[in-house]
């Protein structure tokens, strides 16, 4: 007997089904993610409501999936459960601490029920709330040093995973029992096997929709990605570890057990500023200058596409973790129609005929040509902010094409602005309009120039070099002959610079240095924030990815546009410093915390509401913030000549 298949929701009683079916349930969830940051919600946030009860500086705050509670944790060693919508304290976990706490997660898919903390006591705890008593259900004490972070997994309900500044980051799986003898296979990574220096894990991230990453940030320059399914958990308290390593501290010997379980090839990915690496790998005298800068947040888009890192004393780097770019500092576009073999891509015929012309003048539309006519005002007036904010709008309207011009004009503000990473900017800029225009004088110019600030001698002086082998008539213009000057100069003195001498590389160490070699370059930055003050300052996606949103040393928010960079809006959020910002999971809401015993709601209000919180005045707070932040030493300020103003 041949039986019909039953069709699926084939009767009305089925509305709920089709309602909660997956295919409705993912354009609800499109259409929320898009209209928890529409434009017109996020240009009316402002302060919302104050949730008071802790006794000290709020560390860390976290949402529950379901968004109904936020859980906050503070020095006084309380967390603290809050209704956001009632604004209204539903539990406080008098936690047994003995330090500042520092992170605090739900753990996934538990309804809400299981807490964990990580603290300044170097333990761990888990909680279930819905217990009669506060007392931990699982304890942890294997780390030596302050618990940083802690990350859990959206797909996975019985995992967790602390960072800390034991160099350590350990796995904790609920279904195993835990003693805390040193006997348990549950370090995951062991950054002292691998660093000279020591290392200290600041904070930890898993990718939502690839669980097997892990990323984590240092004391140092490095975002570092991990594969999980390549790494065996290994056991510090073993006596036969792969590495032992002998430390003498006065009249006491150590020895550590060092675990060296992470293969070289294929497991672990570093992302870093390029102009950073550089520098880092160019020299060993510039502990002074690195000892300060740290990665004090690390996390990924919703897609788990990208990994955000805000970094202490810099700041705030967006990687694509799907694709390689390696950092750029010299490659010339061959010329069309120069000779195969010529040396980069140069033609050394040395006939002007076959030089070509530059292509950079273009009839741009009104607004462009308005925005590139303000740009250039600015630049004039010193107003590098609002010069490259001007130039960068216009070259998202005309998309980047056939706008070599608007690139090398936003690479002069850089330079001549000169904060932390400009003129690295700059020489990207430099090359993405000889990209577009491989025949522009200028941007040779500038891009030797620039390399120049870089202390990147030799490269510049090859860039000029082939400026005046494409460019024979240039060969005798006063930019160029002062340039070629300034680079002698620098030249002769780094060969009278004693050598920088280093020590032998340890076997421990050369992974660590084949990593660093292989590092990936930003894609995007966000400059105006100050971050020197604390190692714990958060940032963070904003909604749909629209907007990062970051705290800062000056007691504001800073919400920036994600594809331009450009600052959106500043909020005065804390008397002193803002280190925690966490969006709502599911609507246009924000949660800030730092010095302040309060914490702090954030969400769109009225637009006939006057602004109370955010702030008119953005130039000179990102002014004073980068001020503020010590100025790199390796970019000296060099004035450029009649050749390098703006066109």
């Amino acid at each position: 007997m041949n039986m019909k298949p039953k069709q699926p929701y084939g009767n009305t009683t089925n509305v709920t089904k089709i309602l909660t079916s997956r295919p409705y349930w993912d354009m609800e969830h499109v259409l929320r993610n898009r209209l928890r940051t529409a434009p017109q919600f996020v240009d009316n946030i402002e302060l919302e409501a104050e949730l008071r009860g802790h006794n000290g500086c709020v560390n860390c705050l976290q949402w529950s999936d379901n968004g109904h509670i936020l859980a906050s944790a503070s020095d006084d060693f309380h967390v603290m459960l809050w209704d956001p919508f009632r604004h209204k304290l539903l539990h406080d976990l008098m936690t047994p601490h003995e330090g500042n706490i520092f992170s605090v997660k739900f753990l996934p898919k538990r309804g809400n029920s299981l807490l964990v903390t990580g603290a300044g006591d170097s333990k761990t705890f888990v909680f279930d709330i819905n217990r009669q008593n506060d007392n931990p259900i699982r304890q942890c004490s294997c780390h030596l040093q302050r618990v940083k972070r802690l990350a859990t997994s959206p797909r996975n309900a019985h995992m967790f995973w602390s960072a800390a500044e034991d160099g350590l980051v350990l796995q904790h799986d609920l279904r195993q029992p835990h003693t805390c003898h040193g006997q348990d296979a549950n370090v995951l990574i062991d950054l002292r096997s691998y660093m000279s220096t020591v290392p200290e894990v600041k904070c930890i991230a898993i990718n939502p929709q690839r669980p097997e990453q892990l990323a984590i940030g240092a004391n140092d320059i490095y975002a570092r990605l991990y594969d999980r399914r390549m790494i065996s958990p290994g056991n510090v308290g073993t006596v036969d570890a792969p590495n032992r390593r002998t430390e003498v501290m006065g009249d006491t010997v150590s020895v550590t057990n060092l675990i060296d379980n992470i293969p070289k090839d294929g497991c672990v990915q570093y992302f870093c500023p390029g102009h950073l690496g550089s520098k880092y790998q160019a020299a060993s005298q510039l502990g002074e200058m690195y000892q300060y800068k740290a990665v004090t947040y690390l996390t990924f888009s919703p897609d788990g596409t990208e990994l955000l890192a805000n970094m202490g004393t810099e700041h705030i780097y967006l990687y694509d973790i799907t694709r390689s770019r390696n950092p750029l500092f010299l490659e010339l576009p061959k010329l069309p129609g120069a000779a195969e073999g010529s040396k980069s891509g140069a033609d050394c015929s040395g006939s002007d005929a076959s030089v070509g012309t530059e292509k950079t003048k273009h009839k741009f539309s009104p607004d462009v040509e308005q925005l590139k006519k303000e740009g250039n005002a600015s630049l004039e007036k010193e107003q590098f902010l609002q010069a490259i904010n001007k130039y960068t709008q216009a070259i998202q309207k005309v998309n980047g094409k056939d706008c070599a011009i608007l690139y090398l004009n936003r690479a002069t503000a850089l330079m001549k602005r000169n904060w932390y990473g400009d003129v690295y900017a700059a020489v990207r800029d430099c090359h993405t309009a000889l990209r577009l225009d491989p025949h522009y004088v200028k941007a040779h110019f500038r891009l030797a120039r620039a390399l120049l600030k870089l202390d990147k001698l030799k490269e510049a002086q090859i860039c000029l070099e082939e400026l005046v082998r494409r460019f024979p008539s240039y060969a005798k213009n006063p930019g160029v002959l002062m340039l070629e000057k300034d680079i002698g100069l620098e030249m002769d003195k780094a060969r009278h610079r004693s050598p920088c001498s280093r020590m032998q590389t340890e076997s421990y160490e050369q992974k660590e240095n084949y990593w660093r070699t292989m590092s990936i370059d930003y894609e995007q930055r966000y400059i105006g924030h100050c971050n020197t003050k604390t190692d714990i300052k958060e940032a963070n996606y904003l909604g749909d990815s629209n907007y990062i949103v970051a705290g800062s040393d000056d007691g504001n928010f800073f919400i920036w546009d994600r594809h331009s960079g450009i600052i959106h809006s500043v909020f005065q959020a804390d008397e002193l410093i803002v280190n925690c910002v966490q969006p709502h999971p599911y609507i246009c809401m924000l949660a800030t915390s730092g010095i302040d015993h309060e914490v702090r709601l954030w969400s769109p209000q009225s637009p006939e509401k006057p602004a109370v919180r955010r702030t008119t005045v953005v130039d000179s707070i990102v002014h004073d913030n980068q001020t503020h932040m010590q100025i790199d030493p390796f970019d000296s300020i060099a004035p450029d000549q009649a050749i390098c103003r703006a066109s």
